[in-house]
């Protein structure tokens, strides 16, 4: 996950899904998963993001993907704080 200063407002997030994921229904599915637990993730206002799936979304138990979503935006806070 990337995080950047963003417009003014509200969280911006793009989700990609490449060819990697699987095929064209795994791929929307893993966008789907992601946006759904991106709900239920605190995000920053006025900052932008970008989430890049792997094939490992399609499987992983929503629990999972819920924490590794929160670990990615802590993360990219960290780095903003250090630079």
């Amino acid at each position: 996950m990337i995080g950047a200063a963003g417009e003014p407002g509200l969280p911006q997030v793009g989700v990609v899904a490449g060819r990697r994921v699987g095929n064209a229904v795994s791929r929307n599915r893993a966008k789907r998963r992601i946006r759904e637990a991106l709900r239920n993730v605190e995000l920053e206002p006025n900052m932008a993001y970008v989430v890049i799936a792997s094939a490992a979304v399609v499987e992983t138990d929503f629990g999972r993907l819920e924490r590794w979503l929160g670990e990615a935006i802590a993360e990219s806070k960290r780095r903003r704080v250090d630079e």
